[in-house]
């Protein structure tokens, strides 16, 4: 995930304001997320999650989560119209972002999420504002 300035005001902070996180759609801008709609989940085993029934993995360094898990939000028409999994699109520019799944997803760290709605880091900018 790349972090961009979103606009000039975006990039003017005040000393007083506590500093937020928006996500935005890297196609066309339109806010997806907020920093208080994401869910936090424990970091998994990495690729022995993964690994079922193979050799021992040797490399103990945790890797990076690809994606954010965030709250069911409005614009998820999808998850709106009963869905039980499906791909989640941008509401503005029609572009696939993730996907979600009322049982549950796992993440690139190995680590199950449930429920969950996952938005991968590639297809989004993160914004400080």
């Amino acid at each position: 995930m790349t972090e961009t300035s979103c606009s000039d005001s975006c990039s003017e902070t005040k000393p007083d304001v506590k500093i937020q996180l928006i996500y935005r759609c890297k196609k066309c801008r339109q806010i997806v997320a907020s920093q208080e709609s994401i869910v936090s989940h424990e970091q998994g085993k990495g690729e022995a999650s993964f690994r079922w029934g193979k050799k021992k993995v040797e490399n103990d360094s945790l890797p990076e989560c690809t994606a954010i898990f965030v709250e069911p939000l409005k614009w998820m028409q999808t998850v709106q119209e009963g869905y039980i999994y499906e791909k989640l699109y941008c509401m503005g520019c029609k572009s696939r972002l993730g996907s979600f799944n009322w049982a549950g997803l796992q993440c690139s760290c190995g680590a199950w999420v449930n429920p969950a709605f996952q938005i991968l880091k590639s297809r989004i900018d993160e914004c400080r504002i």
